[in-house]
């Protein structure tokens, strides 16, 4: 499905890590996806932008006037903001399991860092949202799409001293409030950036321009990982991981430094930039309902989600969590001989000792696991009851509820939670799983190829749907759609290889791009039949994850960002199929569900506690299922109310 400017007919396209719109014009929908990278943010109050000044790119094409020129300066300014969102969310992916080593943490443990950046996504657009709402004022509008982008900028500056302030403390907490505040800016930043793209020049070329973005927020993703292993551990060699416990974090201190002062550089490059306009939107009259029962309701699953959480987190403070460090401790002492060398084989006085408190072990750990997983699973049946009970009541009782009403979104409010939430785990978990013996063991510091092509994977996906952006002959299209994805995949082992890490175990998943390229033929940019199919690869991908070892196994893993890379905006686009004047409400609706990204890589990370990293991935399988389900369904769903779509 496309998504046009009600003025203009303009793709919008979308990105489903982080790229956010917010604030849009009012959007049509036409019966076509080909607009495959930047997820949309959209506030409840609809609303043109002062753009054209009062008449819109078809308009003048008719009258032969001038098409307004591009301002490219400020479009290579904001381009480059676009590239720091992925560098950083991608970036995790190595930072998660290197926090892990160095500060002796569990599975779960090192998960929290995706919880904390994803949840303040959430909560920043959720407080948007409710401002919006309530007052009846678009509070980025009013300021104005170029101090937003600024104010946001320098809240991510602040985040990155907070993070420096914490590295210095040696403080795992204080890292994790840090990467929050980051996220916060991140999240005001992406409110404003793409309707200020389509604002830097015509509107007639504004698809291009935030296409231009979220194809370099994908290569901020896949040279994220190797840019922060390098800073990390300092060259691509491989590091054990008692070395990784005594690195120095000073390298992580000038990281961030020179992180938050690119921030504060392009804040400042935009504030007094005069040739960046202001990208102040003027409000229409035509408003939406409040939709104040919607809000009560996300207000309720929020205060329940975080219930839910707090036990988890409070019992790594109980008296059985310090026993268990205690325990684990002695184990550990145990196997190391009086000059701090580690013991090869143990008498059988050691033995015996080593059995009697690895059972101690397993008898608290055990039901304080269990305990854990709990919590955890009554937070997903939380989000899942509550859209649930929303969807219910919104189609009985339609006043209050809004978007809500409709069962297209809130069944896609849920797709995209499970979408987000198994993209980001599958990275999140990654760098454990290469590191049992049966995917190669390796180190911590090894693993940054292997992520960054799965980020890597995703941008393959991005730039192959991105063709559609552009009027080309059919003929064209499907040559592109050949050759796109294959130069994509070059240019990541390219950058791998010049990164100074082994790639030999990388050229064979050319195959799987190849698999790729034939689902984008046989689906031809229909959105239901696109997400049906790549869900079910991402089923068959992960399962062969699950279940067989070695490079196939990694290569099923990594595949499944392919089958995640288009997938944002299918569901978008189905979502929103039908709803009118709540296209802009339910575009706020779906793009706060990237609060998926907080809540399934925490959940993985236990159950990986309990039944292994590899088994973990089922996680992932249902994960899939549940979309392809969602495609099928959805589609019955917009047939029964007339909507036909393919």
């Amino acid at each position: 499905m496309r998504i046009y400017l009600a003025s203009d007919k303009n793709q919008i396209s979308t990105a489903p890590d982080n790229t956010l719109l917010y604030n849009l014009p009012k959007v049509i929908f036409e019966n076509s996806c080909e607009s495959k990278k930047n997820p949309i943010f959209v506030s409840t109050i609809k609303q043109t932008m002062d753009i054209s000044g009062g008449q819109t790119a078809q308009s003048k094409e008719n009258s032969n006037e001038p098409i307004k020129a591009t301002n490219y300066g400020g479009v290579i300014t904001l381009t480059s903001v676009f590239f720091f969102w992925g560098f950083i969310a991608a970036g995790n992916s190595v930072f998660i399991p290197f926090c892990k080593n160095f500060f002796g943490l569990d599975q779960f443990q090192s998960q929290l860092i995706d919880f904390a950046f994803y949840l303040a996504y959430y909560l920043g657009a959720l407080s948007l949202f409710i401002i919006s709402s309530q007052s009846g004022k678009d509070l980025v509008g009013s300021w104005g799409y170029k101090k937003s982008i600024v104010y946001g900028l320098v809240f991510s500056a602040l985040g990155a001293g907070v993070m420096i302030l914490s590295v210095e403390g040696g403080t795992f907490v204080g890292m994790l409030f840090g990467l929050f505040i980051v996220a916060l800016g991140f999240s005001l930043q992406q409110t404003s950036a793409n309707p200020f793209m389509i604002s830097l020049g015509d509107e007639s070329t504004g698809s291009s321009r935030i296409n231009l973005g979220g194809g370099v927020n994908s290569l901020g993703t896949t040279v994220g990982p190797l840019i922060v292993s390098l800073a990390l551990f300092g060259s691509a060699g491989a590091l054990t991981d008692d070395a990784i416990k005594n690195l120095e974090l000073d390298k992580v201190i000038i990281l961030y430094s020179c992180v938050g002062a690119l921030f504060l550089g392009i804040a400042l490059m935009f504030g007094f930039s005069k040739k960046v306009p202001s990208g102040i939107s003027i409000p229409t009259s035509d408003k939406t309902e409040k939709a104040s029962k919607a809000m009560g309701t996300l207000l309720v699953i929020t205060g329940l989600l975080l219930a839910c959480f707090a036990p988890v987190f409070n019992s790594y403070r109980s008296d059985e969590a310090k026993q268990l460090v205690e325990l684990n401790g002695a184990l550990e002492q145990l196997q190391i001989d009086e000059n701090e060398q580690k013991i090869t084989q143990l008498d059988n006085d050691q033995l015996n000792t080593k059995l009697s408190i690895e059972a101690k072990i397993s008898e608290i750990k055990t039901p304080l696991e269990n305990q854990r997983m709990g919590w955890l699973t009554g937070g997903l049946l939380v989000i899942v009851g509550g859209i649930a009970y929303a969807s219910i009541k919104g189609s009985k009782q339609k006043v209050g509820w809004g978007a809500m009403q409709y069962p297209q979104l809130t069944l896609g409010m849920l797709a995209i939670f499970i979408y987000v939430g198994v993209e980001v785990a599958l990275a999140s978990n990654l760098g454990e799983l290469l590191k049992q013996d049966a995917f190669g063991a390796m180190t911590t510091s090894e693993i940054a190829p292997y992520v960054s092509m799965f980020w890597g994977s995703l941008m393959i996906g991005r730039w192959t749907g991105a063709i559609n952006a552009f009027e080309l002959k059919q003929n064209t299209k499907n040559i592109l759609r050949f050759i796109v994805p294959l130069a994509a995949f070059a240019i990541i082992l390219l950058l791998t290889k010049l990164s100074g890490y082994n790639i030999d175990n990388l050229y064979w998943y050319i195959i799987c791009v190849f698999i790729q390229i034939g689902a984008f033929f046989l689906t031809n940019d229909k959105p239901a039949k696109t997400l049906l199919v790549f869900g079910v690869l991402g089923v068959i991908s992960t399962s062969i994850g699950v279940v067989s070892t070695g490079d196939l196994a990694i290569y099923g893993i990594l595949a499944a960002g392919l089958c995640c890379s288009i997938m944002w905006p299918c569901i978008f686009s189905l979502s929103l199929g039908g709803l009118g004047k709540y296209q802009a409400q339910g575009s706020a609706f779906l793009v706060m569900m990237i609060l998926g990204g907080a809540i399934i890589p925490p959940i993985q990370g236990k159950l990986s506690d309990l039944i292994g990293i590899q088994e973990s991935y089922m996680v992932s399988v249902a994960c899939f299922a549940f979309l392809a389900w969602f495609a099928f369904q959805v589609k019955g769903i917009l047939k029964r109310q007339g909507l036909a779509f393919e």
